[in-house]
């Protein structure tokens, strides 16, 4: 099987639990819904088979070494990613983590697994759930059980609006203390 792989590097998880971590992404191209603040490219990809794949991770490696996360993204990875994948990644003694939108059943061998839901949602339960926070205020965890719960501030791309969400934000986590606030460190200090 070939796999749609937008890009595959080597930098620190900038959301979530795990924001901070140095690790491996591989960003698969496609996803089945096309929200508006998303920042992935979804026309650039290399078709490339598990093989393919983990020799480009081991190719990182060196350079990885305090590494122990392998994180799939995209896109939507649940359309591609399938087990005898992870059982390829499971080769490098990483752990292998995925972020989704929830839309479809992820593989049963994954390590951990971020929803970040947005409709038609079949994830029951997750280790992280990462609900966006927009200008509407409202928050819905669509019923899902995590281990976590997160808030992240919608990025709209305009500096006002993302204080005011920012602000909105911070003041509904006070009052609901369950939630964590989840910023996007990658973007304010400007890495991959």
């Amino acid at each position: 099987m070939k796999y749609k792989v937008n890009d595959i590097f080597y930098s620190l998880q900038g959301e979530g639990i795990n924001a901070g971590r140095p690790a491996l992404f591989i960003r698969f191209a496609g996803c089945n819904l096309h929200c508006s603040f998303c920042d992935t490219d979804f026309q650039s990809y290399q078709l490339m088979s598990a093989q393919e794949i983990l020799q480009a991770i081991k190719n990182l490696m060196p350079e990885a070494q305090c590494s122990t996360l392998i994180v799939l993204t995209g896109g939507e990875p649940t359309l591609q990613v399938d087990e005898s994948l992870i059982d390829v990644l499971h080769t490098t003694g990483l752990q292998v983590a995925m972020e989704s939108n929830g839309t479809h059943l992820p593989p049963p061998n994954l390590d951990w697994l971020t929803v970040s839901p947005k409709q038609h949602v079949v994830v029951e339960r997750c280790n992280e759930l990462k609900c966006i926070y927009d200008e509407s205020g409202q928050v819905d965890d669509r019923g899902i059980q995590a281990d976590h719960y997160l808030l992240q501030p919608c990025d709209t791309g305009d500096a006002e609006k993302n204080r005011v969400i920012i602000a909105h934000c911070v003041n509904y986590i006070l009052s609901h203390p369950k939630w964590r606030l989840s910023l996007q460190t990658h973007k304010l200090i400007n890495i991959k």
